[in-house]
């Protein structure tokens, strides 16, 4: 069952008068329960393609359907809605509220599903705990480590039950434990779940971990590995 499909994705980018071709057709197909590497030099246009499928960013021609919806014609309500239900994202940033604690973090987009009060604890709770942070609840993004504020940002983007998670450099921040922590935590909630994982990344031990690498050169798709 493919989850994406893209064709002929292009994206033209105006700079300075000059016309930056970030992506220049794509096409592409990607199933349910995959566990996926993009991976390319800086420039390429891996964090391009993934603003992409995870519509924060419109192509400029081309398709992007997500299981059967045409994401580039919703308008931007739907779209919003769209993302809210299907989509987690993780962000080399971490993106974290810094005036809500991890808990308040991780049920924010519960919050925003319209999802009850005790629902939402009980499921932001059961995460946290399953990242490692079961004794970090009530702890502020400042009172936590780089690598604690990365778990916390996986949970969050678990908890609103998404069809796919999008991570972009998601351990570009972090030491070799961090990551190797935080990789066997996804890898798991994958097989598990089933829950389809991309990430954009120059890190290696993610390119281990992956079962698919898909390596972009000029916005181009240059090979598409299959791992046994």
């Amino acid at each position: 069952m493919n989850v994406i499909e893209v064709k002929d994705l292009k994206k033209i980018y105006n700079e300075s008068e000059v016309k930056v071709n970030a992506l220049n057709g794509i096409d592409l197909k990607i199933e349910q329960g995959e566990f996926t590497a993009i991976v390319g030099p800086s420039g390429s246009g891996k964090t391009t393609f993934l603003n992409m499928l995870g519509g924060l960013d419109l192509p400029t021609t081309g398709d992007i359907q997500i299981g059967g919806t045409d994401i580039q014609n919703l308008k931007s309500s739907e779209l919003i809605d769209f993302r809210l239900h299907n989509i987690g994202f993780v962000f080399q940033a971490y993106n974290l509220i810094p005036v809500l604690t991890a808990m308040e973090n991780v049920e924010f987009i519960m919050q925003l599903q319209g999802v009850g009060k005790k629902e939402r604890q009980d499921r932001a709770a059961e995460l946290l705990e399953h990242v490692g942070l079961g004794d970090r609840i009530n702890s502020r993004p400042s009172k936590l480590s780089g690598g604690q504020q990365q778990r916390v940002a996986v949970a969050r983007a678990l908890a609103s039950k998404p069809k796919f998670v999008l991570a972009d450099e998601p351990t570009a921040n972090l030491d070799s434990k961090s990551t190797e922590n935080l990789l066997d935590i996804m890898e798991e909630l994958n097989k598990k779940e089933k829950i389809t994982f991309i990430f954009s990344t120059h890190d290696q031990r993610v390119v281990n971990k992956a079962r698919r690498v898909i390596t972009l050169e000029d916005g181009q798709i240059i090979s598409d590995i299959r791992k046994n």
